[in-house]
């Protein structure tokens, strides 16, 4: 999988095995969304998986992103992929944990996010948990955005904990689903 664009731009990242990846449509898509709100965003990339997401935030001036995932598998992918490129430890944190249950805890040290990115396994229930949890945690700045990646049969209510949707953009099986405090 490439980088889109920015400062890593057509580098190459290694993907784990048995991860349903945010394809490079869909990336370009919500980075085309996201646009006048990277540079110098903190970012939240909540099941992050290789990464892909989170180093596309970075590569196109992201300050910080906070990357979250229980899978040992992918925490090693997304560690490789930050070397290889070459990223700065500065600006990158990785936490080995179950996303709902470190949101339960009230967070992270590292707040608050600008952008929250959610891309939890299809056919769960994770995504709308997920939000409920954040809506408990105060790790946003007050204009923050949260997208959640989901399965397109898995659309999320229009309201959900202190969060309404703003948006929703389908992408073949795939909606992101966008929404504020």
């Amino acid at each position: 999988m490439k980088i889109i664009s920015g400062i890593y731009k057509s580098r190459i990242i290694e993907m784990p095995d048995r991860i349903r990846p945010t394809s490079d449509k869909i990336r370009e898509s919500l980075f085309e969304i996201l646009k006048n709100r990277i540079e110098g965003a903190s970012f939240l990339d909540l099941y992050s998986g290789s990464g892909a997401v989170g180093i596309e935030a970075l590569s196109r001036g992201a300050k910080k992103v906070v990357f979250v995932d229980n899978n040992r598998n992918c925490i090693s992918v997304l560690k490789a992929n930050l070397a290889k490129l070459g990223v700065s430890e500065s600006s990158y944190d990785i936490y080995i944990k179950d996303c709902i249950d470190i949101l339960s805890r009230g967070g992270f040290e590292t707040r608050p996010y600008n952008i929250v990115f959610l891309d939890p396994p299809y056919y769960t229930d994770l995504a709308k948990n997920t939000l409920i949890e954040l809506s408990g945690c105060d790790i946003l700045t007050p204009n923050a955005l949260v997208i959640a990646e989901v399965f397109k049969k898995e659309g999320l209510p229009e309201e959900s904990g202190v969060f309404k949707k703003i948006r929703s953009s389908k992408y073949g099986d795939t909606l992101l689903e966008f929404f504020r405090k």
